[in-house]
């Protein structure tokens, strides 16, 4: 596939919660305009901007090319078995289930059916733009002082991860379902096949994967888990070993046969209760009711144009597609192009937009099912405008606070403090027929709970919620546990579009509150510095989330400490654990990167 074979605007589709109509062009085109468009785009990244990451990199990266459909996912495994969906025919929703599934199997400490995910879906025949909200519920048996110990105090994070309680009511397979109901090609069964066959045979365990089982003592400890990954004499199971899961075999094999609804009901259902309830650490009160009662959203998808392109990403109960918005939009006033990738003065104005960002997301976004979320406020262009007068050439301002967005703003909540977790993957796909899939899926913490039910790990997505239910005064926190309610996440799976409307970048990561750091850093690298997207996505990783500047240790990003130190910043360096993964669309096909700093690979024809 090539960019001009999409047909991206359609007249009429009533089921999308977005679209872009050819009665729209006009208005849309009007937009990029007013959004401050300072230079022309000529067709994919790849130009002179870039050419002194070298320093840091070995050779010159290059990505993966293809004229026809690719995937980029975080593992071969699941790559190649999304590649196979594409080959025969299917969609990027095909591709997209059926690498999921493997992802669950062969990166356990990642996602899987026992957790939950955001997806975003374009459609080229309607040009329409899907948003699918398969993220964790809490059970009907939690509150907001679940997480309080009995002095009152929030209880230790990992301590309250373990177990049952912080177990969320699984969204994965209900959202995957409505996703494939209304865009796939593939039968539903079909998609199953490459896991259910792996589990059956066994699969070889990774490097990574044998480093994290090796790395984690509470897995050792795990019932079920334990056997699973430690051999008889407390050894863990090492890199190259065959791994079988022939419990995940039988689970998926229910699933492809009768849907969804074998895993939120019947004995599944009953093993994930029976599991969280009799945990040794932490019993959860789910019920069969939660399981059976959850339901997949389509949510509203957060666009906003920026410079010559459209950007659109999942909105609330996730943050990421508004604080990376965000962050582009002031963005705006600033020449980022000119600055280049190894200016400082870049790295700062880019890390005081993320304070401004996290400081109103932390203030406004959560459940929009149990708070009111002020998403177009937050993103109206004016309102960006006025938030990057507050950012200063030269200058960093410390600790932010949230704005007042909109001509009634008001702080429903405290915002209370969240400490995300790292477990997470993330695929991105487009199909011969110009659909792209942006999917991120969780189990929050490496290997979720710990507690593992018929071949997989169940989450521990509820430590999303923040800890302190009230703040200093008595005041609620806007993310604080309720039952039914889901836990604000900073899951960024994106999409681009041109002034034509196609589809030209599909974009995520996993790495907890940093995504959207590594996110926004791939869009500006992609798109303001013409870097291919390979080497957009290995580019050093660098945030502020309103509390000092994360660095990437070991990289050329090292060398601008004492200048931006001199600037104001309380530079703190870390150790990313980003997993992008990427599709461009050029003028001349498809172009792939997958983040080095994992194991992903892209592949295409």
């Amino acid at each position: 596939m090539t960019a001009t074979r999409t047909t991206p605007f359609p007249r009429r589709r009533r089921r999308s919660l977005w679209r872009f109509p050819w009665a729209g062009i006009a208005a849309v085109l009007s937009l990029l305009v007013l959004a401050a468009c300072q230079h022309d785009w000529s067709g994919g990244p790849g130009g002179p901007g870039g050419l002194t990451l070298s320093e840091i990199l070995e050779g010159t990266p290059q990505p993966v090319r293809a004229s026809k459909h690719m995937i980029v996912a975080g593992h071969p495994l699941a790559a190649e078995a999304g590649l196979d969906m594409l080959r025969k025919g299917g969609g990027a929703i095909d591709a997209a289930i059926a690498a999921e599934m493997v992802l669950g199997l062969v990166e356990p400490q990642s996602s899987g059916i026992g957790g939950g995910a955001f997806l975003m879906h374009y459609a080229a025949k309607s040009g329409a733009i899907d948003a699918y909200d398969g993220r964790e519920t809490a059970p009907k048996s939690a509150n907001p002082y679940m997480f309080l110990d009995g002095t009152g105090k929030p209880r230790d994070r990992r301590e309250a991860g373990l177990g049952g309680m912080a177990v969320g009511v699984p969204g994965l397979l209900r959202m995957l379902e409505m996703a494939h109901k209304e865009h796939g090609r593939l039968a539903w069964r079909d998609l199953f096949k490459p896991a259910i066959d792996l589990a059956g045979k066994g699969f070889p365990i990774s490097k990574r994967l044998a480093r994290l089982i090796a790395g984690s003592k509470d897995l050792r400890e795990s019932p079920v888990a334990g056997v699973y990954f430690f051999n008889n004499d407390g050894t863990p199971k090492a890199e190259g070993e065959l791994l079988r899961n022939p419990d995940l075999a039988d689970t998926l094999e229910r699933v492809a046969r009768e849907g969804a609804g074998a895993f939120h009901g019947g004995d599944i259902a009953k093993a994930i209760v029976k599991a969280v309830g009799g945990a040794l650490r932490n019993p959860s009160g789910m019920k069969a009711k939660d399981l059976e009662s959850y339901k997949a959203k389509k949510r509203p998808p957060v666009c906003l144009p920026y410079r010559a392109w459209l950007v659109c990403g999942m909105g609330p109960p996730s943050s990421g597609g508004i604080t990376t918005l965000q962050i582009l939009g002031m963005m705006q006033n600033f020449d980022l192009a000119v600055l280049g990738p190894d200016s400082p003065e870049a790295v700062h104005l880019i890390a005081e937009a993320g304070a401004l960002a996290f400081a109103d997301r932390n203030a406004y976004i959560a459940d929009p099912d149990f708070v009111r979320v002020p998403a177009a406020a937050l993103l109206d262009p004016e309102y960006l405008r006025l938030r990057a007068t507050g950012i200063t050439p030269g200058t960093a301002w410390g600790k932010r606070q949230p704005g007042m967005p909109g001509k009634s703003a008001w702080l429903p909540m405290a915002t209370g403090e969240t400490n995300e977790g790292f477990s997470t993957t993330h695929l991105s796909v487009i199909d011969a027929y110009g659909n792209a899939v942006a999917l991120t899926a969780s189990n929050a913490w490496t290997f979720g709970s710990r507690l593992m039910v018929r071949g997989f790990i169940l989450n521990n997505q509820l430590t999303d919620f923040s800890f302190r239910p009230n703040a200093k005064g008595g005041a609620r926190v806007i993310n604080r546990a309720m039952p039914g309610k889901r836990p604000r996440s900073s899951m960024a799976p994106t999409l681009v579009f041109d002034g034509r409307g196609r589809v030209v970048m599909a974009i995520g990561s996993p790495g907890g509150p940093f995504i959207i750091g590594y996110v926004t850093k791939a869009l500006i690298a992609a798109l303001d510095w013409k870097l291919n997207i390979q080497r957009a996505v290995d580019a050093p990783n660098f945030l502020s989330r309103n509390e000092g500047l994360r660095i990437e240790e070991g990289t050329r990003l090292e060398r601008m400490v004492p200048a931006l130190e001199k600037m104001g910043h309380e530079v703190k360096p870390f150790n990313p654990a980003s997993g992008l993964n990427g599709i461009f669309v050029t003028e001349s096909g498809l172009e792939g990167g997958a983040d080095k700093r994992r194991e992903g690979v892209a592949l295409g024809d």
